[in-house]
């Protein structure tokens, strides 16, 4: 984790995005009284149109971007989940739609590995609200993958009924999410307010509604004396899966990304919350600074998603590590296959090292988890024969 001052300074198209994007922020304040909650600021600082981070034109993945995900790290990745969806399609529908495409390197992943599998998808779907990432992964589909091209689709929002396989990897972790603040006196939400000098800035207020009720139902212990306890609240996950669970018809959503149980999410240890920035492969919790700029993400309450689905009316399918799930899903036996003859070569010894990135518990494979949930399917699923965690939801 570094501080502001330690982080790369943006160019001045960059901090010229930025300053209107914090314009445009600071007018939607005073609108809306003075104070927004930070669930609304990680709203426009991500998806204003035309300004905010995932819905601007600025590099976000790779080696030149902020971040790198599973799927840009090895193909491996989606070669083994390759084997979950097509169990998935098999009980279904012969239909995917993937939330939050990136950059199409998933996607094309995905098909390849289903087409080898004999289970070709009669339509995959991207759910992808950026216009500027939709015209990214359809240049990676025409020019990796062309002869899939005229199977795929975009969506601007949640078909009225699904049958088949949702795939969300690193979705759940960019929805916005409420800050609370527990003290002795009560809990309070923390909130983003816009100072007559300028810039924004953090400003209390005691919870209400359902944010309170919400608060008043997870497993923090009320502080003493000046201790105060600060952590998220997504109810935006919550009613994301309840909105597909009325959609669903039979078939599993997939839901990859970093997170907890709540029982160790809201460890007395863990007082400071999960929030942090992305910036140029950079860590940091200057939340309100270069607006537009940083990826602003929060781990995952993976027991408040399961409750949710399960309340809607779907099961809750499996849940446990990525290292698990890959392995469940044949990652090694991916791995030794392209390595037969040539176990001393180059790339395998790149492919060896990806995969450990993505199944080490120092690395990826502890920190990320895979819940499943859905309607009409066999159990278990494939990715969890193995290591189930249900009961620690």
């Amino acid at each position: 984790m570094q501080s502001i001052h330690q982080l790369p300074a943006p160019g001045a198209d960059a901090l010229a995005h930025s300053d209107a994007l914090l314009a445009h922020t600071r007018t939607q304040i005073a609108a809306e009284g003075g104070w927004i909650s930070f669930a609304r600021y990680m709203e426009l600082a991500l998806y204003t149109p035309g300004l905010g981070y995932y819905s601007g034109g600025s590099q976000k993945f790779g080696a030149e971007g902020d971040f790198i995900t599973a799927p840009g790290i090895t193909p491996l990745f989606g070669q083994s989940l390759a084997r979950q969806v097509a169990q998935v399609m098999a009980a279904s529908s012969a239909e995917v739609i993937e939330v939050g495409a990136g950059t199409g390197v998933l996607a094309v992943d995905l098909l390849r590995a289903l087409d080898e599998l004999d289970a070709l998808p009669t339509r995959y779907a991207i759910l992808e609200l950026s216009g500027e990432l939709r015209a990214r992964q359809r240049e990676t589909l025409e020019r990796e993958a062309p002869q899939f091209v005229d199977r795929v689709e975009w969506l601007d929002h949640l078909p009225e009924q699904f049958s088949g396989c949702v795939v969300a990897n690193e979705v759940l972790d960019v929805m916005p999410v409420h800050l609370l603040v527990w003290r002795a006196d009560g809990i309070h939400e923390r909130g983003v307010v816009a100072p007559a000098e300028g810039g924004l800035a953090h400003a209390d207020r005691p919870a209400t509604g359902v944010v309170l009720a919400a608060a008043q139902a997870l497993p923090v212990d009320v502080p003493e004396g000046d201790y105060e306890y600060l952590s998220e609240l997504c109810l935006a996950s919550r009613a994301w899966v309840t909105e597909w669970a009325q959609r669903l018809q039979v078939g599993a959503l997939l839901l990859i990304d970093y997170g907890y149980p709540q029982a160790e999410y809201y460890l007395p240890s863990r007082s400071t919350g999960t929030l942090q920035c992305y910036y140029r492969h950079r860590t940091h919790t200057a939340l309100l600074h270069w607006p537009g700029l940083n990826d602003i993400t929060a781990f995952v309450d993976f027991t408040a998603t399961a409750d949710a689905a399960f309340a809607a009316g779907l099961q809750v399918l499996g849940y446990t590590s990525q290292a698990s799930f890959l392995q469940n899903c044949g990652l090694l036996e991916l791995l030794l296959q392209r390595g037969e003859g040539r176990r001393e070569s180059p790339d395998y010894i790149r492919a060896a090292r990806a995969a450990q990135r993505l199944i080490a518990p120092h690395e990826m494979g502890e920190l990320f988890k895979v819940l499943a949930v859905g309607r009409g399917m066999p159990q278990p699923l494939l990715g969890f024969v193995r290591g189930d965690r249900l009961h620690v939801l």
